[in-house]
């Protein structure tokens, strides 16, 4: 898990809940599908089969790997477009290089994030450094896609590399869990990213047997995904465990997550993403790596990207 922690959390600010807040109930926990993506790499589809009014304004996440490599097996993604959304990648363990056509690009490892806003349009390849194919070893991230708005869907692109030592760090009450604040506000803390469309976006360790009950913003709505370990979501204690998203309901300003009393040997504590966002409520076309509003500008898109307009690749 990432190399962004520290060794006493009840250093770090804290968070609690609203006095006489209302929690969020659970609506539904659902299972990810295991797939493969890029040049093979194992990903499980977090949001796969849930209804997108309780998505917006996300898209999509894959929770790529857990997975060890042997040396020559590491893989990542051939170049390939994008148009209309942000893409960000943040790595659990292991290195990962990004370069697109709009000329941004960088390392990320354990803990950091990279924040690409596609906009108009770019070419950009992930793949693994040549050291880690070399060698193998330990890969295990997450990509999630964040819609923009009609407004913002022709933007400059635009690339921000956030390094896990830049990640808001917090803690609840008794120092039980350690969140990891990404992107967005949660009482009065801000994370780094800089994101177009209002989200949260925290990734939080829970100790075995620990609460966590964070202020959500009541205009947001909210998902957690499990990474690894087990628990349950919301005051009516809904089990859900690693590769398993809950759907939150409105209605309230605080969100629940607890960690069981014993978790698994390979993952000490219960790790979970939790994310909130304003729903952008447009209409919303997806097909393979484009977003857009209406078929048209799908269309508009893929002749775009034949004739060259979204960028080339650099040369070597």
């Amino acid at each position: 898990m990432p190399a962004v922690t520290v060794e006493n959390p009840l250093t770090l600010p804290r968070v609690a809940a609203p006095a006489g807040g209302r929690p969020r109930p659970v609506l539904a926990v659902a299972t990810a599908p295991s797939g493969f993506e890029g040049e093979g790499f194992p990903v499980r589809r977090a949001f796969a089969g849930i209804d997108y009014t309780y998505l917006d304004p996300f898209i999509m996440m894959d929770q790529m790997g857990e997975v060890e490599y042997a040396p020559g097996e590491p893989k990542g993604t051939p170049w390939h477009p994008h148009r209309g959304f942000e893409t960000v990648t943040y790595l659990l363990d292991g290195t990962f290089v990004h370069r697109d056509s709009h000329g941004g690009g960088g390392v990320i490892n354990d803990g950091d994030t990279q924040w690409m806003t596609a906009g108009s349009g770019l070419l950009h390849i992930e793949a693994p450094p040549e050291a880690l194919v070399m060698s193998g070893g330990l890969f295990h991230g997450l990509q999630l896609w964040v819609n923009l708005p009609r407004s913002d869907k022709m933007m400059a692109p635009r690339y921000q590399d956030i390094g896990g030592g830049r990640v808001k760090l917090l803690t609840s009450a008794d120092g039980g869990a350690l969140v990891r604040l990404i992107a967005g506000d949660i009482d009065g803390h801000k994370g780094p990213g800089i994101t177009h469309t209002p989200i949260t976006m925290t990734h939080v360790s829970l100790s075995p047997g620990a609460e966590l009950t964070l202020p959500w913003r009541p205009e947001f709505n909210a998902l957690a995904y499990g990474l690894a370990g087990r628990g349950t979501a919301g005051a009516e204690q809904r089990p859900f465990r690693m590769g398993q998203t809950v759907v939150f309901g409105g209605g309230g300003d605080m969100l629940t997550i607890r960690a069981d009393a014993s978790q698994e040997s390979r993952s000490p504590n219960f790790e979970v993403v939790l994310l909130g966002g304003l729903p952008i409520r447009e209409p919303m076309m997806h097909y393979g790596p484009f977003v857009m509003n209406t078929h048209a500008e799908l269309a508009q898109a893929f002749e775009d990207f034949k004739s060259g307009r979204l960028g080339t690749v650099p040369a070597e």
